[in-house]
């Protein structure tokens, strides 16, 4: 995993790297001199911002809606499921409905602290086929729109396609990291833990510990289409902090320095009304407890 940071020691050791601009920190994803008639007449790109983000007390996360959810609905917090303040799930086990008073430093667009919000309970939490954790707030997205003037960012109810220019944006380090959808595993195995069709990034995204949690931003929509929360650091086969890609067949493939994050669009189908995560809703696919 991105490693979520534990203690302050740790955090004080590592400030400054929170205190540089982001621009100065983003890894810039690769680009052409050529322009194609097509590329011209493009739509712009969404512009990515830290606006909606959180710092955890050891990761990043970000305050998110479905397509459906109303202005008076309780907010959701996403992050991983190895960021829960519970420790991580074992494997198979899946949390719900769990109470939780956790606080989150909510950011606005340029990275500045714009408020405090608070959990009521963990709606949802796994660490089997998605590294995911959902908390609802005691805030509305009414709430939070009136008194920061932030918005929640959106899920996207598709799945993302290789070649996506892509935003990591890490509420914790207050930091960018560009690239673009490399491709799909089709399963990624580190230690105990197991995931399904992870997307893989380009090696700009160089994500650090702290970084786990964060959204995975499509710049073409400003939509989010996954979640980040692991890397292979050492090279190292199917262990900790070393995932590895698994084929269909079982061939094993090790990628030192390659990052990865899981796909959120499978959870739009599990957010019912008001919010409330219904793993018994029809297309919802996510772990069942």
């Amino acid at each position: 995993m991105n490693k979520p940071l534990v203690g302050t020691a740790l955090a004080a050791v590592l400030l400054g790297a929170a205190s540089v601009p982001a621009a100065a920190v983003s890894n810039d994803a690769p680009s052409s001199d050529k322009r194609t008639a097509a590329a011209v007449k493009a739509p712009a790109a969404k512009a990515v911002s830290f606006a909606g983000t959180v710092a955890l007390s050891n990761c990043s996360g970000s305050v998110v809606r479905v397509p459906s959810s109303q202005p008076t609905d309780p907010a959701l917090v996403m992050s991983n499921g190895h960021c829960l303040e519970t420790g991580f799930p074992a494997p198979g086990q899946v949390i719900v409905d769990r109470a939780s008073s956790r606080s989150f430093t909510l950011l606005n667009a340029s990275g500045g602290n714009a408020g405090t919000v608070r959990a009521s309970k963990i709606a949802y939490g796994t660490m089997t086929d998605n590294d995911v954790s959902l908390y609802q707030l005691t805030s509305t997205y009414k709430d939070i729109e009136s008194r920061y003037g932030i918005k929640a960012l959106e899920l996207d109810s598709a799945r993302p396609t290789q070649g996506k220019a892509i935003t990591v944006v890490s509420g914790y380090w207050k930091r960018m990291y560009k690239c673009n959808v490399d491709g799909f595993a089709y399963r990624l195995k580190e230690g105990r833990w197991t995931w399904k069709d992870s997307v893989r990034y380009t090696s700009a995204c160089q994500t650090i510990g702290g970084t786990s949690g964060s959204p995975v931003v499509d710049d073409a929509t400003g939509k989010v289409v996954a979640v980040n929360n692991t890397g292979n650091e050492n090279g190292e086969r199917c262990t900790d902090n070393n995932p590895c890609e698994v084929d269909q067949n079982g061939k094993v493939t090790v990628r030192q320095g390659i990052n990865y994050g899981q796909q959120t669009y499978t959870i739009v189908p599990c957010v019912g009304a008001g919010n409330k995560i219904d793993l018994n809703r029809p297309g919802c696919t996510l772990p069942k407890p």
